[in-house]
């Protein structure tokens, strides 16, 4: 089976992390996020995949090439302006030649594929939806569907009076080949508010899929925190894949190191639960301190007495002693000065640098 990923957006409300490289290419625990996707669709079989960029092509092609490091195959179909999720889906329609899976690039979950595909076929879908189920439904679209499965309407960010169901559109859907004829070509255009519509009205067979486990879109700087957070403390479990190597020495539990790394004298660790993922060539000063989880990317720097609590650190960054870090997004290649402090929510720009004792 083919997969598509969309993965042509801007990444806008990730800035200023995706200014410089493309949403889906930013690192989770270390790892690319798409390597995560990736391994969520061989852990189902499928390894035929196309990825639909617009925005910064150059760094998948050159990081993902052909896919075969991967144990994938990976064909690119580039729109040279944005064609909006329809129009991607239908500027790869000269590569499909049977149902197709469609991703979109930027949502982490456990989805069970090969029960999603199963549903797909047994419902004799033209198009298949996976669902999810939140909280608050008052902040996303939802689809309401018969008791058969069968989608029946979309509902915009409703009022708690207009809420009949908790299930919203997961990112993840399954088309017969014959649901392209309806996305006009060469032209933006969207699934989400032109196909599926267009589906109902013609009475075509929509159906949705609930999906039960782990659900989060990245796209935000508190929800990319949040993810990281989620895959050290076991909330999350993605499907395993090949991560990169990691040993943990000392015999200290809660701590998982790359290769090269240095560790100074009397550090405290992780208790309870907690997890330090330190990258390769990360050298960890004296007497420093971490708390819950936290993730150190490649050849960072901790300083002497540096406190870090439920954060992640981008590679290439120096903590300064006695720095204090905490639930915070620290970019690539920051200086952060001794004694400086980075409170709940903090979001510090690649290549920033902050003054000794300065309070973010």
């Amino acid at each position: 089976m083919l997969a598509i990923i969309l993965i042509g957006g801007k990444g806008s409300r990730l800035r200023p992390f995706t200014c410089d490289r493309p949403k889906p290419l930013l690192p989770l625990v270390n790892r690319p996020f798409l390597e995560y996707q990736f391994d969520l669709l061989k852990a189902h079989g499928i390894r035929d995949v196309v990825l639909c960029t617009s925005y910064m092509p150059a760094p998948f092609k050159r990081l993902l090439g052909d896919g075969r490091r991967l144990g994938l195959r990976i064909r690119y179909a580039h729109e040279r302006r944005p064609l909006g999720t329809g129009g991607a889906v239908k500027n790869c329609e000269r590569l499909i030649d049977g149902p197709f899976l469609v991703f979109n690039g930027d949502i982490l979950s456990s989805l069970d594929l090969t029960g999603f595909l199963r549903s797909h076929r047994r419902d004799r879908a033209d198009a298949s939806i996976a669902l999810t189920r939140v909280k608050d439904p008052t902040l996303y679209g939802l689809v309401e569907t018969d008791p058969g499965g069968r989608v029946r309407n979309f509902v915009e960010k409703p009022s708690w009076d207009e809420i009949r169901t908790n299930t919203i559109n997961a990112g993840a859907y399954i088309f017969e080949p014959g649901v392209l004829g309806l996305i006009p070509e060469g032209t933006a255009h969207s699934l989400e508010r032109g196909l599926f519509p267009r589906l109902l009205e013609l009475r075509r067979r929509l159906f949705g899929y609930v999906a039960s486990g782990y659900w989060m879109d990245i796209g935000t700087v508190e929800k990319y925190l949040q993810v990281h957070l989620d895959i050290m403390s076991g909330a999350c479990r993605p499907a395993a894949g090949k991560a990169a190597p990691a040993r943990k020495p000392l015999g200290q539990s809660g701590l998982a190191c790359g290769r090269g790394v240095r560790l100074g004298r009397e550090i405290t660790w992780p208790l309870d639960g907690g997890q330090a993922v330190l990258g390769e060539g990360v050298a960890v000063g004296d007497f420093a301190k971490f708390t819950g989880h936290v993730c150190v990317g490649p050849r960072c720097v901790i300083g002497r007495g540096a406190q870090l609590e439920d954060c992640v650190v981008l590679k290439g960054t120096r903590i300064g002693p006695g720095a204090t870090l905490r639930r915070c997004l620290v970019g690539e290649g920051c200086r952060i000065g001794a004694n400086a402090s980075i409170a709940a929510g903090g979001a510090v720009a690649g290549g920033s640098v902050v003054g000794p004792y300065s309070v973010l």
